[in-house]
């Protein structure tokens, strides 16, 4: 397929019962080779036309894309004989720059997973559900226009209010509400659909963290503080104390939040591995802003914990789990970066150079001192040292001839904004062209940041008459929206087999949380 082409499924449609278990279970997909390709085989790529976009006199939103000859490299092996490669396998070496067209795909397909957060979330404070996800779990897809992805929902993720980062969670006006305590805080899907398994290569799991849009007074929220992670014995690995309560906190009182952010996330990771055991599996996690925050925590938990060791007879297999970070800021110091590292986490966190939220926290000691920032750590235990963990892709939105110069924080710190720079970005000093023709109207979404000559209106996505509706009686009222299921039934049931494996060794990661 041409590098200029825009990837696209017709998957059939599938029905799904939130916090149920998946309708079918496919394994077709047995035991897909684990050897790592031939990095360099016989003339694996071919030239192919890039494209850009100019003004055109249409009226539609849409600028209009013209072909240009400008040269670009089409990798023609299936990514599904490469994935653990673009999943990071080898730190992403020599795909990065010039950048691989697989990865780059890939790398904008789980951003939009993460986007889909910001889609589905009902951020209106003068809404009943505001801080809750628009959409059942059954329709998730569906009704953000992604149901040819090919993955269902398998459950929703939940966090308690009732913690430090006051300005980041949503809550509405009114009396009557959803709750008191929750904000809905992402997603766990399940690639369901045969030939996107076959085109992957294996069954992806995702796990996408929501953050938040333009709002962004929550980083001055960060107290540089840093918390013992307590998910194994080291004392030393430690984490952002704002980060580390979003993720373990829980609230009792509420039944959205009786169970934390952590005890959901793991135990539906627990449940799909057993689900699924036999099959190849890859668990791809994501998110942007402050969710980029929580998706590498999550990974680094779910490695800490060994629940991606699958044990093959006298073997044990490594289950991939890979990170796609979008604009997150530091999130723990050293001693957690180098853990990562050693449990095998793969991240590759793709940020804009004039986007300040990756500078924080740790801005009197961080990564770039290098070894002084170990003797901080190690010798004077400094306690205000942070590091960012793995592989840094930059962009620069200066290059896009579609952006204006604009002072607005939030416009540099914009996911679709970043998605637009990956459509166009081929490696550090090549020009700018956009590659898989990706809608450049996106990037005014939820701002205002393309230049006005392409009549695109700034914060153009909304709900249709705000979501307001007519009644039998002819008056205009928000619907009532259907319950969402909070937690499966066996939640509990999954969560002990983890305790139960720990508590041997001594350790106590679920006693606090």
């Amino acid at each position: 397929m041409a590098i200029s082409q825009l990837f696209s499924l017709n998957h059939p449609k599938c029905s799904f019962q939130l916090g149920n278990p998946l309708i079918s279970k496919h394994n077709s997909n047995k035991k897909a080779s684990k050897n790592s390709f031939q990095l360099f085989p016989d003339k694996p790529f071919k030239s192919i036309k890039c494209s850009t976009t100019s003004l055109s006199s249409s009226t539609s939103l849409t600028p209009q894309i013209e072909e240009e000859t400008t040269l670009s490299l089409e990798d023609e092996r299936p990514l599904s004989q490469i994935w653990k490669e673009i999943q990071g396998f080898n730190n992403w070496d020599g795909l990065l720059d010039p950048i691989n067209p697989h990865l780059r795909r890939e790398i904008i397909r789980y951003g939009e997973f993460a986007q889909a957060c910001y889609d589905s979330f009902d951020f209106d404070p003068h809404s009943k559900y505001c801080g809750s996800c628009k959409y059942q779990g059954a329709h998730f897809f569906e009704k953000l226009g992604m149901a040819d992805r090919g993955y269902q929902i398998s459950r929703y993720l939940y966090a308690t209010s009732d913690i430090n980062l006051p300005n980041f969670f949503q809550k509405s006006k009114l009396s009557s509400v959803w709750s008191t305590h929750a904000n809905w805080m992402g997603y766990v899907a399940v690639c369901t659909d045969e030939e996107e398994i076959k085109r992957l290569g294996r069954r992806d799991i995702v796990i996408a963290w929501r953050g938040t849009v333009t709002y962004l007074e929550w980083i001055y929220d960060l107290k540089d503080i840093l918390h013992p992670a307590k998910f194994n014995k080291d004392p030393s690995i430690k984490l952002e104390l704002g980060f580390y309560d979003l993720y373990t906190k829980k609230e009792n009182n509420c039944k959205y939040c009786s169970f934390s952010a952590r005890e959901q996330v793991l135990a539906e990771i627990k449940r799909l591995m057993e689900y699924y055991d036999g099959e190849e599996l890859s668990i791809t996690i994501t998110g942007h802003s402050l969710g980029a925050a929580l998706a590498i925590i999550t990974a680094y938990d779910i490695a800490e914990l060994e629940l991606n060791l699958v044990d093959e007879g006298e073997m044990s297999n490594k289950i991939p789990i890979t990170v796609y970070s979008f604009a997150g800021p530091r999130v723990g110091n050293l001693k957690f970066k180098e853990r990562c590292g050693e449990l095998g986490v793969k991240v590759l966190r793709v940020v804009n150079v004039h986007d300040k939220v990756p500078t924080v926290p740790g801005i009197l000691a961080n990564e770039k001192l290098d070894q002084f920032q170990r003797y901080l750590e190690e010798t004077v235990s400094f306690p205000w040292s942070y590091a960012h963990v793995g592989v840094e892709l930059v962009l620069d939105h200066t290059h896009s001839p579609f952006l204006k110069a604009t002072n607005d924080f939030s416009c540099a710190h914009n996911l679709e904004a970043h998605l637009h720079l990956l459509d166009g970005y081929h490696g550090k000093g090549r020009r700018f062209c956009l590659a898989n023709k990706r809608d450049i109207a996106l990037v005014n979404k939820d701002s205002n940041f393309l230049k006005s000559e392409y009549g695109v209106p700034p914060y153009w996505r909304q709900d249709e008459n705000k979501g307001m509706v007519r009644n039998s009686d002819g008056r205009w009222v928000l619907p009532e929206r259907p319950r969402v299921e909070t937690h499966p039934h066996d939640i509990s049931h999954h969560l002990e087999k983890i305790l139960h494996k720990f508590d041997h060794s001594g350790s106590s990661q679920f006693k606090e949380a």
